[in-house]
């Protein structure tokens, strides 16, 4: 009896460990230690907004991780996630007198950091805090990866039966900042986002195909979304039989010629084919669907007219920078820092949950008490004692 106690601790310790480090990933691919300042611009990290020096709705800023450790701790600090292309404020013009203890010489502004109402604590089209007290709706939020603000699911404006899936969302206002994306999610984006009775009506255009014209109305199952991606796949390596990339290939087994590139544009390729899909609501998108955007010279342009050239870059990505950081942390490993700063008996007293009488060789290991402890240690380690409310 004991030892099936112990059995199915061992696997709810290990069941929640990925969820665990799910949440450390965050932290683990940026420095706790040393303000992010001196490395310009960073790619993405941890940005942290305190409300303690910055209360001005007018005068948003974000710290990195080493600054809200170390600069903030005690204030009222709250977790933005991460940014992209976001240089550390702390100690600079927008916090008066206060000074970085990092780096106390700072520029007065960094005017290329861009700002949402997150740093002020709110999030959604509803503008209201989180976690918020007076919501009684227990409703996921998910991220857009243009603007970075954060939506309540219900505020999407789009059916989403599955939204733990490893997926992308862009919301509406981006979609329609950059229209051009509404070509590409006719094409490529996840089904089972779009309305039911409006998708069955693109399909019925597109493909005048039964089987088709059926996947829509059964889409929440596991069968219909995927018989019609593959269906798309199909015809999209049909359409590009003879495109831009491998003509290029063929013809001149050479890197060169934009020009040949710039010509052939596969945005264009798509809109022709008129695939439509309703333009409202937010959209979800499989990992893979920036490798499809065209980069043809012309594209470049719409991009960067449209400030989002990031889309470009696969690296960009949560799960690329999550990846960089479990590859290669700043530091060690958390799990294995945690337990090199500690002695004997704190691990024993982690492990066992008991103090050094009760530590012995007879104790009983408690998985449990393992778990939740290690979630406080660490949590009291990467984020300074620190209490962040997001």
């Amino acid at each position: 009896m004991e030892s099936n106690n112990t059995d199915s601790d061992v696997e709810y310790f290990l069941a929640n460990r990925e969820e665990l480090e799910g949440a450390l990933s965050v932290l683990i691919g940026s420095d706790g230690n040393n303000c992010s300042y001196s490395r310009g611009y960073v790619k993405r990290q941890a940005v942290f907004a305190c409300n303690t020096c910055t209360p001005n709705a007018e005068e948003p800023a974000g710290v990195c991780l080493a600054c809200a450790n170390n600069c903030h701790d005690g204030h009222d600090v709250f977790e933005l996630y991460t940014k992209r292309n976001f240089r550390c404020d702390c100690g600079n013009g927008k916090f008066g007198e206060f000074q970085c203890q990092l780096i106390p010489s700072k520029d007065e502004e960094n005017v290329k950091n861009l700002y949402n109402h997150n740093f002020n604590g709110c999030y959604c089209t509803c503008d209201r805090p989180y976690p918020d007290t007076d919501d009684q709706v227990n409703d996921e939020m998910i991220q857009c990866v243009i603007c970075e603000d954060w939506f309540h699911s219900r505020h999407l404006g789009c059916t989403l039966t599955e939204p733990e899936e490893l997926e992308e969302m862009v919301c509406e206002a981006c979609m329609n900042k950059a229209p051009f994306l509404w070509t590409y999610a006719a094409h490529f984006a996840v089904v089972n986002t779009s309305q039911p009775e409006e998708q069955g009506e693109v399909d019925v255009e597109d493909s005048k195909d039964k089987e088709e014209t059926s996947g829509p109305s059964h889409r929440n199952g596991n069968e219909e979304p995927s018989t019609s991606t593959e269906q798309k796949k199909q015809e999209e390596a049909v359409n590009r039989s003879s495109p831009c990339k491998r003509t290029h290939e063929e013809m001149t087994g050479d890197l060169v010629k934009p020009n040949k590139v710039s010509v052939e544009c596969r945005l264009k390729e798509l809109q022709v084919q008129g695939l439509e899909r309703p333009k409202e609501g937010a959209v979800f998108w499989p990992y893979s669907w920036r490798s499809k955007l065209c980069t043809c010279i012309s594209c470049k342009r719409a991009y960067v007219a449209a400030q989002v050239p990031f889309l470009m870059d696969q690296s960009d990505t949560i799960l690329a920078y999550e990846k960089r950081g479990f590859d290669e942390p700043f530091g060690l490993h958390p799990l294995m820092a945690l337990t090199d700063s500690m002695s004997c008996t704190q691990q024993l007293e982690v492990i066992y949950g008991e103090h050094e009488e009760g530590a012995g060789e007879n104790a009983v290991f408690n998985w449990f008490f393992f778990y939740d402890n290690m979630q406080v240690k660490l949590t009291e380690m990467l984020c300074g004692l620190t209490v962040f409310s997001h």
